[in-house]
């Protein structure tokens, strides 16, 4: 007897839970665009190398083409089509659109899962490679440009807005400590 080739998983896809047979090679990628028309998560080099197909899992940020569908099952997994509040756009995604943080627009979901993902690690200690002090007591790197780029470094765009990109995650960080009371050096 040979062993199975497909599998039913459930994935919960921006809150939603959506159960599927897919092949166990089938891709997170494949399967949030090709069964669950979700297709704002690009397809760009299709080796994990340029970032247009980041979502978050669990709130972490990762590349669909890398990552088997049947290994996301019961993990969160945000698109970009699950960042906006209905009608209202998420900070980051507001920032990108009033600075200009895209241009073709093809890598901008990417850029923004990834935006979102860099907030939140920022938020929570996290060093990078362009952390001056990486000591726990050292707290929160101050997130200058050299770190925002640092961090969103594995997210590449083709049309090279990158310097509007980093003004946008500046500034969608400065809105957030606003709202949290914190401060952003």
């Amino acid at each position: 007897m040979t062993a199975p080739t497909s599998s039913v998983i459930t994935l919960h896809v921006n809150g939603e839970p959506h159960t599927l047979t897919v092949d166990h090679r089938t891709t997170l990628l494949d399967a949030l665009r090709e069964r669950l028309d979700l297709t704002g998560t690009k397809k760009g080099c299709d080796h994990g190398q340029c970032g247009a197909c980041t979502v978050l899992l669990d709130g972490r940020r990762a590349v669909a083409c890398l990552q088997l569908a049947v290994a996301a099952e019961g993990r969160a997994v945000t698109t970009i089509e699950g960042v906006a509040d209905g009608e209202r756009l998420h900070p980051v995604q507001q920032a990108f659109l009033e600075l200009d943080g895209y241009q073709c627009g093809y890598c901008t979901p990417g850029q923004i899962c990834s935006a979102l993902a860099v907030l939140d690690e920022h938020a929570a200690g996290w060093p990078s490679a362009a952390t001056d002090d990486v000591h726990p007591e050292a707290g929160p790197p101050a997130l200058t440009d050299a770190e925002i780029r640092e961090r969103m470094s594995g997210n590449l765009c083709r049309c090279g807005a990158y310097p509007t990109i980093v003004r946008a995650v500046a500034r969608a960080a400065e809105e957030r400590a606003e709202r949290s009371g914190a401060v952003v050096a």
